[in-house]
Formats: C-alpha cells, structure tokens, sequence
C-alpha cells in the first residue's frame, strides 16, 4: 500500500526487540555522567514486564527500518531536552 494513502494511520516506531529498563539507566547514567538512585520495587499495577515496538507494518507499509540505536536516542533525547528547556 502506497503510505501517501494510508491518511490517519500510526505506526510504532522502535527498535522492534526488548531493551531492559537498567540498559536505559545506564546509558542515561553514562551520558549525563551521573549516578541514577535506584529504588527497586517490585511490579506495580500497570506494569508490564516486557514491551517492544512492532515495526512489521512500517516496514511492509513503508519500506522503512529505524537504525537509531538506543544510545544514539537517548542521546538525542537528552540533547533536545536540554536545548528545549534552557539546561546547561
């Protein structure tokens, strides 16, 4: 299907595999150079225990595979963040 039709349709847009939550602490730990306080809990209600995004459709509908990884993400992320909110 030609993606200029698909008007109104979303797509999940990941890395299409699971990425445990302490990865991302630990990248964001590595990029801002400081130490997170973590406080393990055990799962609350709402919790899920592994989500990853479903790119099947994008890269049917769109021939489109996303090749950012998670570190260059989070570094983006804390990038735009900073600039947008005037942190130094």
């Amino acid at each position: 299907m030609d993606v200029s039709t698909r008007n109104g349709i979303d797509s999940h847009i990941g890395n299409n595999q699971p990425i445990e939550l302490m990865h991302y602490i630990r990248v964001i730990e590595e990029y801002l150079g400081v130490k997170a306080k973590v406080n393990m809990l055990p799962l609350q209600p709402g919790d899920v225990e592994a989500t990853f995004a479903d790119i099947d459709e994008l890269v049917r509908d769109a021939d489109f595979r996303p090749a950012t990884s998670v570190e260059q993400g989070i570094a983006a992320f804390i990038d735009w963040y900073k600039s947008y909110y005037a942190i130094k």
